[in-house]
């Protein structure tokens, strides 16, 4: 997978500039126990890290976009959500928990604090045919996951395809992807991407299993540009992608302390591997903001031409209710995953 190395060095000024999409940061807007689209109106089994616009809550219905009022984005016209579960460290000697910190990616705007790395991407990183093959952004309402808690084999994980770690030897060097989590301490932390499909039935804003309703062409790289949508799924979305840094280089040291060698993470799902990295979408952005920026080329970072930036000092101030009033940071050592 190209997108990390290829984005950063652009902004860098390494390379030329890459084309053909958005690449955004989202500071962290809260954690807790809440997935209003898998389970909606309750508190959820396990905890997410969540990013994007102030309209999020327990029950989400309808136009998220025109309910937002901030958003920790920083594009100001984003009040999208986006979510995953949340890494652990499970200490090897003792079996207690503590929460990993998310950490900002490189080449995002000054101030992003943790939160995720943002894409909405018409191709690939290398030509823009958005002339050739128009993209439809997503209408208000609409929502959908990728992966699932319950994979519990390698098979299963290997036709996720793009949802993948890299061990960080520095934010800049991503080293190689893997299905599973790294199997050594990694010196620049742990990194999660979540790639979602692009074909949409063009009917369905949601489905019973958060997924049917779209549909993935692509077989190998998620940065790839995707083949072309089947006839169930006619209509070519932007490929959405999340990345999300996990700081865990504070734990390097005690891996030594596990007397059988594995690593000691895992998602708060528990689970037994990496296998069940998920994530969830909410559209919400303002109007037509996100069509008119996909109706653009030569537009990777700069808002292709249309979209409303913000400071992420004003970005950082936005925030959402803590709907569970759970303790998630005052303890080291004694949490267990929620």
């Amino acid at each position: 997978m190209k997108s990390f190395a290829v984005a950063a060095a652009a902004a860098l000024g390494l390379i030329a500039p890459v084309q053909a999409g958005l690449r955004f940061g989202c500071s962290s807007l809260t954690i807790q126990r809440a997935d209003p689209v898998v389970e909606p109106g309750k508190v959820s089994a396990h905890l997410h890290h969540i990013v994007g616009g102030n309209a999020f809550n327990l029950t989400m219905e309808g136009d998220v976009g025109s309910r937002g009022t901030c958003t920790t984005c920083e594009m100001a016209e984003d009040f999208s959500n986006y979510w995953t579960a949340v890494l652990y460290f499970k200490h090897p000697t003792n079996g207690t928990y503590h929460r990993v910190p998310v950490k900002a990616n490189a080449a995002l705007a000054s101030g992003t604090t943790g939160g995720m790395t943002i894409y909405y991407t018409q191709f690939d990183f290398n030509k823009d045919n958005v002339k050739q093959r128009p993209i439809k952004a997503f209408p208000p309402g609409f929502r959908m996951t990728v992966g699932s808690p319950t994979t519990s084999t390698l098979a299963q994980a290997k036709s996720h395809v793009g949802l993948r770690y890299n061990c960080l030897t520095t934010l800049i060097n991503r080293g190689a992807e893997m299905v599973d989590f790294p199997t050594k301490p990694c010196p620049a932390g742990i990194f999660a991407v979540h790639h979602f499909p692009a074909c949409w039935d063009g009917k369905n804003l949601d489905s019973p299993d958060h997924q049917s309703h779209m549909y993935n062409t692509i077989t190998r790289d998620g940065f790839t540009d995707a083949p072309a949508c089947p006839a169930s799924h006619p209509v070519r979305m932007p490929q959405v992608t999340y990345e999300t840094v996990w700081d865990t280089t504070q734990f390097n040291s005690m891996w030594k302390e596990s007397a059988d060698g594995k690593q000691p993470f895992v998602w708060s799902f528990e689970g037994s591997s990496g296998y069940g990295t998920h994530a969830d979408y909410m559209f919400g952005w303002k109007g037509d903001s996100l069509q008119r920026a996909m109706d653009k080329d030569n537009c990777f970072y700069d808002g292709c031409g249309s979209i409303q930036k913000q400071q992420m000092t004003v970005a950082n101030k936005c925030t959402v209710k803590d709907y569970v009033r759970e303790n998630i940071d005052g303890c080291k050592f004694s949490c267990q995953p929620s």
